[in-house]
């Protein structure tokens, strides 16, 4: 019998579990059943598996035309992949988003992850001009599920280009979907869609499947 109780069934505001730790063997089962951590300031831990959730195929990926239209002044950036992961946590910690106060990336988060990405499960994406790091992401892949945790960016645009490069990796690697947990304006941008929580238990159920054949 697992930490987490059944994410099929009905939860207020899609909060599963409260309290726990973020040890490497907790996440692990979280992110396996759909569930992701979600503190806030003043409670326990909260898991959350919300009734409506973020998705982003792959086969519907697209770059806005007004970026699009800007990639080629963008020659010069390098990208890497998982070689700055605890800088590109932080720096998604402090990024400052509209109407939002404060981040939900505290430091028991940080912590957790950056054990998270030593176990092979966490990893982060770097954007760089010249020596200098001014963009990124990071997120989980289990069982052959993605889940994008955040993004940030130093420079204009450089969050959309860490978010193009993290789907070419993925796409590289057999994946044809990834967990956005929310529909934010950007990712809308991008194709992102939400559906609801019984087909994204079914699609990641799906896609667990496929991965255990592999």
């Amino acid at each position: 019998m697992g930490i987490f109780p059944d994410p099929k069934l009905d939860y207020e505001e899609g909060l599963v579990g409260v309290g726990g730790t973020l040890e490497v063997p907790v996440l692990l089962e979280a992110y396996s059943k759909g569930i992701f951590p979600w503190p806030q300031e003043g409670y326990p831990m909260l898991w959350f598996c919300p009734e409506k959730r973020g998705i982003l195929k792959f086969d519907q990926f697209r770059i806005p035309s007004s970026l699009k239209k800007k990639l080629k002044i963008y020659r010069h950036i390098r990208y890497t992949k998982n070689q700055k992961f605890a800088e590109v946590i932080r720096a998604c910690a402090d990024q400052k988003r509209l109407n939002q106060l404060g981040t939900w990336i505290s430091e028991p988060i940080i912590k957790a992850y950056i054990k998270f990405h030593k176990a092979g499960y966490a990893h982060s994406w770097e954007v760089w001009e010249g020596d200098e790091l001014v963009g990124g992401g990071y997120g989980v892949l289990c069982q052959g599920v993605f889940s994008g945790e955040s993004l940030f960016h130093k420079k204009t645009n450089m969050s959309k280009l860490a978010l193009i490069q993290m789907i070419e990796d993925l796409k590289a690697q057999g994946l044809n979907w990834m967990d956005t947990q929310m529909v934010t304006p950007l990712l809308k941008t991008f194709g992102a869609e939400e559906i609801t929580k019984k087909q994204y238990l079914k699609l990641l159920l799906a896609t667990q499947d496929k991965s255990l054949i592999k």
